[in-house]
């Protein structure tokens, strides 16, 4: 079988009036992403990996942020939309570990939601989806709150 690994990683800035998504659910909490879309980090890290793994480039040259078309997609749209391009190419999935980066809020409790969100984008099992949370025990951007931060490992294989 032809294995591929893919690495992606998505920051935004968080202030006060906006939504919070994360893994493709609404998160309780007082700020949001500035984003051209919903600004879902986690989903954005793991388009990026999916897209790497099959060599094609990243969701900045799939979905720019100069297309309207884009402004305030739900990421969840761009994920599928990442899985059919890897899919055209004759990938599918294997496993995804993902971890996200912020002070607040705690995750723990909603991090089974999410993935169960992610494995039924991406039409695979709940065994195929890590989910990992951590603080940067309040040091950098994310440490101070003013950001937000994911990063992705996928493994694809060619179906």
């Amino acid at each position: 079988m032809n294995f591929r690994i893919g690495y992606g990683y998505d920051v935004h800035q968080l202030v006060k009036g906006r939504d919070l998504f994360l893994g493709g659910i609404k998160i309780p909490h007082s700020k949001g992403c500035i984003a051209h879309s919903d600004g879902d980090v986690l989903l954005h890290a793991i388009c990026d990996a999916l897209l790497g793994a099959a060599a094609m480039r990243d969701i900045g040259v799939h979905f720019p942020n100069t297309n309207p078309e884009y402004k305030d997609i739900d990421s969840r749209v761009l994920l599928k939309k990442s899985l059919e391009l890897i899919a055209s190419k004759g990938y599918s999935v294997v496993n995804i570990d993902s971890t996200i980066c912020l002070e607040k809020p705690k995750l723990k409790d909603l991090i089974p939601e999410m993935i169960e969100t992610i494995a039924k984008l991406l039409n695979t099992s709940i065994e195929n989806v890590s989910v990992k949370a951590t603080t940067t025990e309040k040091l950098g951007f994310v440490g101070k709150e003013e950001g937000i931060a994911a990063h992705a490992v996928v493994l694809i294989q060619k179906t």
